[in-house]
């Protein structure tokens, strides 16, 4: 098993900012860890949960990473500021492996994912980014 603790990720900005996410508790059935980096409001708090499932019926073992980033603004209402979301960011991405697969080819095909996201994977991050097409 694996210790629920605190990491931290780069974001893409021309100076990168880490982002901290600290341990948030976990789902009634244990299967799902939360995670949390903290926002100057409670509704800014960009939330990370990691989840995991082992099934005997398809011989498969699912995790799941959702990564949600709101954007939040000021509100005036009555000249009471007012945070608000106005929109989240959700990434999610399932990965599946067969239960008899080996930790070398779960550890090359989650290598092969990350670098996917990579900035200069000009296809993935076009569309990702850039919300371009393919054609």
């Amino acid at each position: 098993m694996v210790a629920a603790t605190s990491f931290s990720v780069d974001d893409r900005e021309s100076t990168p900012v880490s982002h901290t996410f600290t341990p948030n508790g976990f789902s009634a059935d244990n299967s799902v860890a939360f995670f949390k980096n903290v926002g100057s409001v409670p509704i800014e708090d960009e939330k990370f949960s990691i989840s995991w499932r082992e099934s005997k019926a398809s011989q498969n073992r699912k995790v799941r990473l959702k990564l949600e980033v709101p954007v939040v603004v000021t509100e005036t209402i009555n000249s009471v500021n007012v945070p608000k979301v106005a929109r989240v960011a959700i990434c999610d991405a399932t990965f599946t492996f067969s239960l008899d697969s080996s930790e070398q080819e779960r550890d090359n095909a989650v290598g092969m994912f990350a670098n996917a996201l990579a900035a200069s994977q000009a296809v993935i991050d076009g569309t990702l980014v850039e919300t371009n097409a393919i054609w």
